[in-house]
């Protein structure tokens, strides 16, 4: 099993949404990260009625924080729909801030048969940092 099918099958177990409360659902979208010292974070998005949600990516990346580590190289996010999906603009604001000379070089996974990736900088070539 390689690296990507690794952060997909991480990814896969956590998610599926799931009623918290009468306010609150989580679950739905999932994400997993790679960090540069070879350790996997995930994440599912939160999602309540009064719009303090959080992302499945920023999860993650706050699980890596939480962890002692700043950064990451590669990321995979399972939306929904159960199909791959890209950070939001929030996420990837994020993303630039955390890692502002290194974000560029982040891969995500867009299909896993083929192992196709993007690279962060095609998402954000001219980040306002």
């Amino acid at each position: 099993m390689d690296i990507w099918d690794k952060l997909y099958e991480e990814a896969s177990l956590i998610r599926g949404e799931r009623k918290v409360s009468d306010y609150v659902y989580a679950g739905a979208v999932s994400a997993a990260l790679l960090t540069k010292d070879g350790h996997i974070y995930k994440g599912v998005c939160v999602d309540a009625t009064c719009s303090i949600g959080l992302c499945a990516e920023r999860n993650a990346i706050f699980n890596m924080l939480t962890n002692g580590e700043n950064e990451f190289t590669k990321l995979v996010v399972i939306s929904s729909k159960g199909t791959l999906g890209m950070p939001c603009g929030v996420c990837r604001e994020l993303i630039v801030e955390l890692m502002p000379k290194k974000y560029k070089d982040i891969e995500i996974l867009i299909n896993l048969e083929t192992k196709e990736t993007i690279k962060f900088e095609e998402l954000c070539p001219r980040w306002w940092i």
